[in-house]
């Protein structure tokens, strides 16, 4: 298995600006810090998401990709008693970072569990396919 991270498009830079809005949509890891391991047969992932849940986290796997996505919608509003704002925040962002962990990896052999804003995923190393000793026989016509 090689682990590697994919690269998501060459205009990403210029819309980070604050220029543009308040909301973040990145597909770096600057946002997801992720640690990786070896450990025995598997590879073990530990991608940080602060202040996310569990519910706002989706891990995908696709043509030996995996995706962790993590989306986020906030609004705060603070008003006075007769209901005007003192002040309203919105925030909303979403953050995604892939790996490819190989083609032979199926969505069963990958466990994945979150605990105190660390997602971690423990993958199964790829195994070489076996090469099949079987004769092989020439037809004679």
């Amino acid at each position: 298995m090689m682990l590697t991270n994919k690269n998501y498009g060459l205009f990403d830079e210029l819309f980070r600006d604050p220029f543009f809005s308040n909301t973040f949509s990145r597909s770096d890891s600057s946002l997801m810090k992720t640690d990786i391991r070896e450990s025995g047969n598997q590879y073990i992932l530990d991608v940080e998401l602060p202040g996310f849940q569990k519910e706002d986290i989706r891990a995908e796997l696709n043509d030996g990709y995996l995706t962790v996505t993590a989306t986020r919608n906030d609004k705060k509003e603070d008003t006075d008693a007769k209901g005007n704002y003192l002040r309203r925040e919105r925030f909303t962002g979403t953050c995604k970072r892939s790996f490819y962990v190989g083609e032979n990896i199926t969505q069963e052999d990958i466990q994945a569990g979150f605990n105190n804003g660390i997602l971690q995923l423990s993958i199964p190393k790829e195994k070489p396919k076996a090469i099949e000793e079987k004769p092989k026989y020439i037809a004679i016509n």
